[in-house]
C-alpha cells in the first residue's frame, strides 16, 4: 500500500494535550496531522482551572487574552468555601462554615505575582477546547481532523505507519509519520503498546450535572469560585462551580454540580436515582435549574509505566490521570506538550540528535507522578473535612445535622470540634495554595547540564515557589525595561522553539559565543545581556540579579520551554568551546566544533 499522507508528527487525540501540541508544533514550523475519533471538542465542562504555566503556554499560542476575557474575573476566583447545603427549610441551610484564599487570591497575591507575569485563569474545558481547536486549525489548515479515528499502527526504525478511518465519509487513510503522539486519553495508543498504569483506582464514583439557571438567591459570596457543600440530608458531599459564560459568581448562567458516591454504590449508575439525589441536594434551588447533561466518571490517581516507546510518546490522560483537586490533570497535559514539542522540533529541524527525546519521559514522568500523589493527598484531606461534618448516609439526617451544628456552636463542649475542623480546612491549602507544585517543579535529570550547585532550601515545596536560575529550574520571573523604557517580563524574551542565552552586564563574550554557535549550526539561539545599570535589557528592581546565581560576566542558557538548561558562574577562558560542548551534550548531538 502507498501512504495517503506523510507528516513529521501524527497526533492522535483532540483534547487539551493534542491541540496544545498541534499549535506549538505549528508555531515552531513543524508540520503535523491531528486526528481524533470525537466529532467535536468536549461538550462537558470537566476541568476548568488553568495555572500560571498553562497561561504562559496560552500566551505562546496567542490565546491568553481570549481566555482572560471570557474566563472568570480574578476577583471571583479568589476564594473557595465550605457550606452546609445550598437551600432548604432549615435555618442553617446554606450556612458558610469556612473560607480560604485560593490561587493566590485569583493571582493577586505577591507570591503569585512574583512567580509569573501571567495570572491563573478559570475556563471550562467545554469552552477552552473549541478555542484551541480553532487556533490549531488556523495555524495548520486542513491538518486538524475531528471524527477521524486511529484504528491501528505499527512502528519501525524510521517511523510509524497508521491506519485512520474518516467516520464522516467512511474513507480509510494510511498515514506515515516520523513520530506518533498518543493524546487519546489511553483509548488506543497506550493499550496497543501494552502500557500499564500504576496507582490507585476507583477512589470514588462521581456524577457531574451540567445545569443552567439562576442560583444567585442561594449561591452568594461573589468572591468564591468553588463551593464545597456538605449535604446532611444525604450524608455526603457535593461541589458547585459556576461556568459563566457571560456572567460569573452568583450571577452565572450555568453551573457544574458534582455528587460523590462510594465506588461500589450502584445508585451512581441509575438515572432516576441520581436525579432524585440532585433534587435532594439542591432543595428548593432545584426548581431554578435545568439539567443540560449528566456525566459519570471514576476518581483515580494513576501513572503509566512508561511515557515513551520507540517513536511513540504518551501525553496527558494517556500517560497520567489525576484526581480533580488542584486541576493538575488539564494543566499537566499542556505541560507535557510544551516539554515534548520543542524537542521534536529540534530533532526534526536537524538541531538535535534523537537522544534528546529520551529526556521527555525522564523529565515528565517524575513530575506527573508527584502531581498525582499531591492530588490524592488533597482528596484524602477533603474526605477528612467531610468526616468533621457528619456521620454519612448511614447516620441519618438528624444525626448529620447535629454533628454539623457543632462546627458553629458557641457551646464550650463544641469548641474542640470547631478548632479541629478549621485546622483540617486550613490544610487544604495543599490544593488551593500549591504554587510550588504548579509552578516551581524542577527537572532533576534530562535535558539539563548541572552546575554542581545545591538545591536551594525551600521550607515548603508544596506551597512555596523558590525562584532560582539553576539548571533544571523554571526561569525566574523578573520585570525588565527595554532600550525604549518599555516594561516587559523576562519570559517574553523567548520565542517558541528558540533558546535564549542571558548573560550578565559584563557577559559580552558569552553573547558573542552564542552568536557563533547559532551561525555555525543554525540553532535558533538568541542572546541578551541583563543588568541593573547596563545591558540590552535593564533589571530596575534587581530581581533578575537576585535569582540569576552568577556574577556580572556569567550567563544562563534557557530552553524554549522556559526551563534553565545550563549556567556559567563567571567568564570562561574559551567561551565558544564551552558553550559548543554544552549544547552538544544538551541536544544529544555530535560535536560541532
Amino acid at each position: 500500500m502507498t501512504n495517503d499522507l506523510d507528516v513529521p508528527v501524527l497526533i492522535a487525540g483532540g483534547g487539551a494535550a493534542g491541540l496544545t501540541a498541534s499549535t506549538l508544533l505549528s508555531r515552531m514550523g513543524v508540520d503535523s496531522l491531528l486526528i481524533t475519533a470525537d466529532p467535536t471538542p468536549s461538550v462537558l465542562p470537566r476541568a476548568h482551572l488553568l495555572n500560571q504555566r498553562a497561561m504562559e503556554i496560552m500566551r505562546d499560542i496567542g490565546l491568553a487574552e481570549a481566555v482572560y476575557a471570557t474566563g472568570t474575573p480574578a476577583a471571583q476566583m479568589a476564594y473557595t468555601a465550605w457550606y452546609v447545603g445550598l437551600a432548604g427549610e432549615a435555618p442553617d441551610h446554606g450556612r458558610r462554615v469556612a473560607r480560604i484564599e485560593s490561587w493566590g487570591a485569583g493571582g493577586d497575591s505577591p507570591e503569585w505575582r512574583a512567580a509569573s507575569a501571567e495570572r491563573p485563569a478559570n475556563l471550562p474545558q467545554s469552552r477552552l477546547e473549541p478555542r484551541l481547536r480553532s487556533r490549531a486549525a488556523e495555524l495548520a489548515p486542513g491538518r486538524v481532523r475531528f471524527h477521524h479515528e486511529l484504528t491501528a499502527f505499527t512502528q519501525d526504525a524510521d517511523g510509524v505507519t497508521a491506519d485512520v478511518t474518516d467516520h464522516t465519509t467512511g474513507a480509510r487513510l494510511r498515514v506515515r509519520a516520523r513520530y506518533l503522539l498518543g493524546c487519546d486519553g489511553g483509548r488506543t495508543v497506550g493499550p496497543a503498546l501494552g502500557v500499564a498504569f500504576e496507582g490507585v483506582r476507583d477512589v470514588a464514583r462521581m456524577v457531574t450535572f451540567h445545569l443552567s439557571g439562576d442560583l444567585s438567591r442561594w449561591a452568594r459570596d461573589p468572591e468564591v469560585l468553588i463551593r464545597w457543600l456538605w449535604l446532611p440530608d444525604l450524608g455526603t458531599g457535593g461541589v458547585l462551580v459556576p461556568l459563566g459564560p457571560r456572567r460569573w459568581g452568583p450571577d452565572s448562567e450555568e453551573w457544574a454540580f458534582h455528587l460523590h458516591y462510594p465506588a461500589a454504590d450502584g445508585r451512581a449508575l441509575d438515572e432516576a436515582s441520581v436525579r432524585a439525589d440532585l433534587r435532594a441536594a439542591l432543595g428548593p434551588a432545584a426548581d431554578a435549574v435545568t439539567v443540560c447533561g449528566i456525566s459519570r466518571w471514576s476518581l483515580e490517581g494513576v501513572v503509566a509505566d512508561r511515557f515513551h516507546d520507540g517513536r511513540v510518546f504518551l501525553l496527558g490522560d494517556a500517560a497520567h490521570r489525576h484526581p480533580p483537586p488542584g486541576g493538575l490533570g488539564l494543566n499537566s497535559a499542556m505541560h507535557d506538550a510544551q516539554n515534548l514539542t520543542w524537542k521534536l522540533a529540534a530533532v526534526l529541524h536537524g538541531h538535535a540528535g534523537e537522544g534528546l527525546l529520551e529526556s521527555y519521559a525522564a523529565e515528565r514522568r517524575p513530575v506527573a507522578a508527584a502531581g498525582v500523589r499531591r492530588a490524592l493527598d488533597s482528596t484524602r484531606n477533603h474526605l477528612a473535612i467531610h468526616a468533621h461534618f457528619g456521620g454519612g448516609p448511614q447516620a441519618g439526617p438528624a444525626e448529620n445535622w447535629r454533628r454539623a451544628r457543632r462546627l458553629w456552636s458557641d457551646a464550650p463542649e463544641d469548641r474542640g470540634a470547631r478548632r479541629a475542623f478549621l485546622r483540617t480546612v486550613a490544610a487544604q491549602s495543599m490544593e488551593f495554595d500549591e504554587l510550588g507544585v504548579e509552578f516551581g517543579y524542577v527537572y532533576e535529570r534530562g535535558a539539563v547540564v548541572p552546575d554542581g550547585t545545591p538545591v536551594p532550601h525551600n521550607p515548603d515545596p508544596v506551597r512555596i515557589h523558590q525562584p532560582a536560575a539553576r539548571p533544571g529550574h523554571p526561569l525566574p520571573h523578573a520585570w525588565l525595561t527595554d532600550p525604549d523604557g518599555e516594561r516587559l517580563p523576562v519570559a517574553r524574551l523567548l520565542s517558541p522553539g528558540r533558546f535564549l542565552l542571558i548573560a550578565g552586564e559584563d557577559g559580552h563574550a558569552w553573547c558573542a559565543a552564542a552568536e557563533k554557535a547559532a551561525a555555525r549550526t543554525g540553532l535558533p539561539l538568541d542572546a541578551v545581556r541583563i543588568g541593573h545599570l547596563d545591558g540590552d535589557y535593564l533589571d530596575p528592581r534587581s530581581t533578575w540579579t537576585r535569582w540569576r546565581g552568577h556574577g556580572p560576566a556569567g550567563a544562563v542558557l534557557v530552553r524554549p520551554d522556559r526551563f534553565v538548561a545550563w549556567r556559567a558562574a563567571s567568564a570562561d577562558a574559551n567561551p565558544v568551546e564551552r558553550l559548543a560542548s554544552t549544547l552538544d551534550a544538551l541536544l544529544a548531538r555530535r560535536a560541532t566544533r
